[in-house]
């Protein structure tokens, strides 16, 4: 086997017998964690018995952890509401998603587990890479230095934005690998054909979007070998591609349930239902935290030779929340707008593709809507540009949706 191919560690190819002995050991350990050091993890988990959590038929009988029940501990105990088994103070980072929603982050090796990632991918000593996610507030920049680090490369901590300054930057450093949303790097690409720039790009891990099949296949006709990984800001990597291409290997730091949206009942093998995430990390101790994302376990192993559980990646969302240019818009949001803009009527968001980039449509079917108005505090509220359509009143479906992604993720 080559060194390209090479696997992180050696609990990549474990079998499953020795998969299931490794969790019969660490679920009842983490659960005792939460337990005794995680106060408000430790009052949703009740009065279980640790030990007798040893695997994934036991650990189904524990209730589900949703994003939201987070924001009423963090609001009573800010800013990590007793989720976390160290003090605010004791972490390097601290992060705020929509919600607001606080996370915690850390610099020791590899914190985030995305070096698993992007070992997979080829990167290592002797790239650099252009780090093109978001640095503020939101944590996924930290967590890609933080994998680059682990696998003993260098950063360019480039950030978002700047498409002309970002491929200056990648010519005069030689950059050889990317890092960031899968639309951003086309941007890049463009602007340094545009300036007449030859970049040495040959390899892209993406995430924070859908990688549309057109896009990877343009990258790979300029020689970009571009793989994708599935993460959140609570939980770090969750999954990710291999050289194989079939579906997405489970992270070993982590493991991942299939269960009916709204329930925490697991769903037969190969039905598509809510992905739900138990965490090792012994610091945010989160079990069975629901994404919110639809998903189907994949039958088989990989032939790559990683033997861990595999899903088909990300098939929608069990609600209505939608991410658009890497940013989760949510119901709530929509609600937002609407309430500054009673006038507007009812509000609806269509998501659709411009080229290989998403574009947003806010319509309104409100008589007296203002476009100018709505459209400024489109941007305020969402974080997003998109356009404004004022459509004839009563025309919007009554159906109860508030954001249509019209996306294909064929």
């Amino acid at each position: 086997m080559t060194e390209r191919l090479a696997h992180y560690d050696d609990l990549e190819t474990r079998s499953p017998e020795e998969r299931e002995a490794h969790w019969a050991r660490a679920l009842p350990a983490q659960i005792a964690n939460a337990q005794e050091r995680a106060p408000s993890m430790a009052a949703l988990l009740g009065e279980v018995d640790a030990a007798t959590i040893t695997d994934r038929q036991a650990l189904a009988r524990l209730p589900v952890l949703r994003k939201a029940d987070l924001m009423g501990p963090q609001a009573a105990n800010p800013p990590l509401g007793g989720f976390a088994t160290r003090p605010a103070t004791a972490f390097h980072h601290l992060y705020m998603s929509p919600g607001p929603i606080f996370e915690p982050g850390d610099t020791t090796r590899d914190w985030w587990r995305f070096g698993r990632f992007l070992h997979a991918l080829g990167i290592g000593p002797g790239d650099i890479v252009q780090n093109c996610f978001s640095y503020h507030l939101t944590p996924a920049g930290a967590m890609f230095e933080n994998a680059i680090a682990a696998v003993a490369a260098t950063v360019v901590p480039a950030g978002t934005g700047q498409t002309e300054l970002q491929a200056q930057a990648g010519a005069a450093l030689g950059v050889t690998a990317y890092a960031g949303t899968p639309d951003f790097l086309k941007a890049i690409l463009d602007r340094a054909d545009a300036l007449g720039l030859s970049l040495s790009i040959r390899k892209a891990a993406v995430s924070g979007g859908a990688l549309f099949p057109s896009l990877r296949a343009a990258y790979e006709g300029r020689g970009i070998t571009c793989r994708q990984c599935y993460a959140t800001a609570d939980l770090g990597l969750i999954a990710y591609e291999s050289d194989a291409m079939e579906g997405m290997i489970v992270d070993e730091g982590v493991l991942v349930e299939i269960v009916r949206p709204g329930t925490g009942d697991p769903v037969p093998d190969g039905e598509v239902g809510e992905v739900v995430v138990t965490t090792l990390n012994p610091d945010y101790p989160l079990i069975r935290f629901a994404t919110g994302d639809l998903s189907a376990v994949l039958p088989g192993e990989s032939p790559c030779g990683r033997t861990n559980m595999r899903i088909k990646g990300w098939m929608g969302r069990a609600d209505q929340t939608t991410k658009i240019k890497g940013m989760f818009v949510r119901p709530e949001q929509v609600a937002q707008l609407a309430a500054r803009h009673p006038e507007a009527g009812r509000l609806r968001i269509v998501v659709t593709r411009e080229g290989e980039q998403d574009a947003m449509l806010v319509q309104a079917d409100g008589a007296a809507a203002d476009e100018a108005a709505l459209g400024e505090s489109l941007s305020a509220v969402l974080k997003l540009r998109g356009r404004v359509e004022i459509v004839p009143q009563g025309s919007l479906p009554n159906d109860g949706k508030v954001i249509d992604d019209r996306r294909s993720y064929d």
